[in-house]
């Protein structure tokens, strides 16, 4: 343990920023760490702003992230930020995870880890050349029954897996909500800001990688159709992609933001030779069993009777509702972890459970593999081995 807060800075996340302020809550939620510096816009006076808004002293409020680097960096050791937080659009993760990369801080950033499969990969070349901290907040594997269903994967409960069905369903693109500068619309349906990919990137990434955590299965083929169904949209609003996974297990994956009356719909069900098992987003401290020869039974969080990987990231006894606030807390808080023993030189720990630039490269091969599919009129697209 530190005998001090960890210090961290955010790029991004100033006033009006929906993700910044849940970052910020996440990171301060178990009292281990404390915001003192920030480049919180890309318009340097709103950048400074709202660091006024948010108590950050004046001579660590930053009109670029450049200038935040430059002058953080030369930092004496009792002043100089631990980590910081990235919370931009796609288009701004590269740059400034990189520049912090090579200024020696460790570095969270929202999802994904940047814009391209190209920018992913010298990522990770030059995280792995620092040997720092990159955590990236896919932050629903951070809910305690998720954690349960990877486990009872891994024991064995569900026999062999053999089907994956995930779903992310959103509704709220269902219109050319773009056209009328809404700013979370606007930069999510811009190839230039969002990617190859708009549905795919902004959700679908969470799926695959939820998929992929439950069931340790990485994905080895897939076929993958995207459509625009609102007219003048340059990017996909929904998607469907077949996925082969090692081992002979076969999913389907689903990513849509034109489901007209879904609102956070991600939900996993996978099914193995002897149960199945299922969990939704919406309904977070529940976990079902689905049995041949018995009644389903349903776990809930907080019970004697879960795993160990489940009752450590319960915060609360149950009957309280813990759900999306406290799973990206628990992504940050095993991301501290790793921090810590970086900040004091010591050896990072091999138990260290949250997602990484390994997961980032991951996501964006997914994206880039399933766009190439539906180019290609659906086709089969191999996903190789690293």
């Amino acid at each position: 343990m530190m005998d001090r807060k960890l210090r961290f800075g955010m790029i991004g996340g100033g006033r009006g920023a929906f993700i910044g302020a849940v970052h910020r809550i996440a990171a301060r939620m178990d009292g281990q760490a404390e915001l003192v510096a920030g480049a919180l816009s890309s318009d340097p006076d709103r950048s400074r702003a709202s660091a006024i808004d948010l108590l950050i002293s004046p001579q660590r409020a930053y009109g670029t992230y450049e200038e935040l680097v430059e002058v953080e960096r030369r930092m004496p050791a009792d002043e100089r930020l631990d980590f910081v937080v990235i919370v931009t659009p796609n288009h701004r993760h590269f740059a400034p995870a990189k520049l912090l990369l090579e200024a020696g801080f460790n570095v969270v950033v929202d999802k994904p880890i940047a814009l391209s499969l190209s920018e992913a990969i010298e990522l990770r070349a030059l995280a792995r050349a620092t040997r720092k901290i990159v955590a990236l907040t896919h932050n629903y594997i951070g809910n305690a029954m998720v954690k349960e269903a990877r486990a009872l994967v891994a024991d064995g409960a569900l026999g062999t897996v053999r089907r994956v069905i995930v779903e992310y369903l959103q509704g709220w693109l269902a219109t050319n909500l773009e056209q009328t500068g809404h700013r979370q619309a606007t930069w999510r349906t811009d190839p230039n800001r969002s990617g190859p990919s708009g549905c795919l990137t902004d959700i679908g990434t969470h799926a695959e990688h939820l998929a992929r955590y439950v069931t340790g299965l990485r994905t080895v083929e897939l076929c993958a159709e995207l459509t625009s169904f609102v007219p003048g949209r340059r990017l996909d609003d929904d998607g469907t992609v077949l996925l082969r996974f090692e081992g002979g297990a076969k999913g389907v994956l689903q990513a849509s933001q034109i489901s007209v009356g879904e609102d956070n719909c991600l939900a996993i069900r996978v099914y193995g030779t002897t149960a199945g098992l299922e969990w939704s987003q919406e309904r977070p401290e529940e976990l079902v069993l689905k049995y041949p020869d018995r009644p389903r039974q349903m776990w809930r969080r907080g019970q004697d009777y879960l795993s160990g990987e489940a009752k450590r990231v319960s915060r609360i006894p149950a009957g309280h509702p813990e759900g999306y606030l406290e799973a990206f807390g628990n992504v940050y808080r095993e991301a501290f972890r790793g921090i810590i023993a970086e900040v004091r030189g010591q050896p990072i720990p091999s138990d260290l459970d949250f997602p990484t630039i390994e997961d980032g490269v991951a996501g964006l091969r997914f994206v880039e593999a399933a766009v190439a599919s539906a180019r290609a009129g659906a086709s089969w697209v191999a996903l190789p081995k690293e």
